[in-house]
């Protein structure tokens, strides 16, 4: 494949419904090919008012067996559907593992549907640094549902909240105290929380956790809600769905609106650091002697840095 783009074709054959045309697009801007910030900009202003939906828990908590059973139970109601999965990265190829466009193949052939797996490649946050690219092309795609699937890094992985409108955390029986070790963290994030794997001991304990950390956050105009349910079995996908329905009810207008802009803030926010980081790299190169000096141990990097960037 030609490593050059014709951003404005490429964009126009996005909009209008290629599939070939989205997934070659978004390998171009998650690697950064020539024309990708190009292609970027008229995606952006083709965009069409997606739901984006995170999906968010510890691994093993079943995050891709309720993804699936949204994306089966949307198509069933005849709504097309993104679904951008993040996974870890195999040490091997570089490339996403446990790639979701194989843990869902029951949907390959549907051209309502649309899986793209992408590593996480280190990134820290449960999703990836090309993420937001991503989402931004779905969008101008015409899906009108985008769910995201993160990575499963445990209690630190909040970055999906500048990603979705709507974060569904999912638990697990079992979790005990640590819903109180964890609530600074992922929880506090959540729109919804669903239980999962209800048919396990210990359901009654965990909704009572989060039930009392919720009693503990104070009056809000949004109380989430919690879902008990056994994805694997089909039980509760129907509840998720109303219960995410009725989030974007609220949220519509200025509610939808701020997160929107947060978001937007967050996606300059990652522009501009990479392009900082790639003006760092390149200033880097060009100073081989003080690189030099700093390998050597003749001069410590700080006081590099600050001669490069004065410089």
């Amino acid at each position: 494949m030609s490593s050059q783009i014709d951003p404005e074709g490429l964009v126009a054959a996005v909009v209008a419904g290629d599939r070939r045309s989205l997934a070659r697009l978004i390998t171009v801007v998650e690697e950064g090919r020539a024309g990708s910030e190009d292609a970027l900009r008229l995606a952006h202003a083709r965009r069409g008012d997606a739901h984006r939906i995170g999906i968010t828990g510890a691994p093993g908590s079943g995050k891709s067996t309720l993804t699936d059973g949204l994306l089966t139970l949307l198509r069933g109601r005849n709504v097309e559907v993104g679904v951008l999965a993040v996974d870890p990265t195999s040490p091997f190829s570089g490339g996403a593992v446990l790639g979701d466009r194989v843990r869902m193949q029951d949907h390959a052939l549907d051209t309502g549907v649309y899986i793209r797996s992408m590593a996480s490649r280190g990134h820290l946050g449960g999703l990836s640094a090309a993420a937001p690219k991503a989402l931004v092309v779905m969008d101008a795609a015409g899906l009108p549902v985008l769910l995201i699937e993160t990575v499963g890094v445990g209690q630190d992985e909040v970055e999906i909240v500048s990603a979705a409108e709507t974060v569904v955390v999912v638990l697990n029986p079992g979790w005990g105290d640590g819903i109180q070790a964890a609530k600074a963290g992922i929880l506090e994030i959540a729109d919804i929380f669903v239980v999962n794997k209800a048919d396990r001991p210990g359901l009654r304990e965990v909704v009572a956790d989060i039930e009392h950390m919720l009693s503990l956050a104070g009056e809000s105009p949004w109380v989430p809600p919690i879902v008990t349910a056994t994805a694997v079995a089909g039980e509760g996908i129907a509840e998720l769905w109303d219960a995410i329905e009725q989030h974007r009810r609220h949220l519509e207008g200025e509610g939808l609106a701020v997160r929107r802009r947060t978001r937007r803030r967050a996606e300059l926010r990652v522009a501009v650091t990479e392009r900082l980081r790639k003006a760092a790299a390149a200033e880097t190169s060009r100073h081989g002697d003080l690189t030099t000096k700093v390998e050597e141990g003749e001069i410590d990097p700080w006081t590099a840095a600050r001669q490069i960037v004065a410089g």
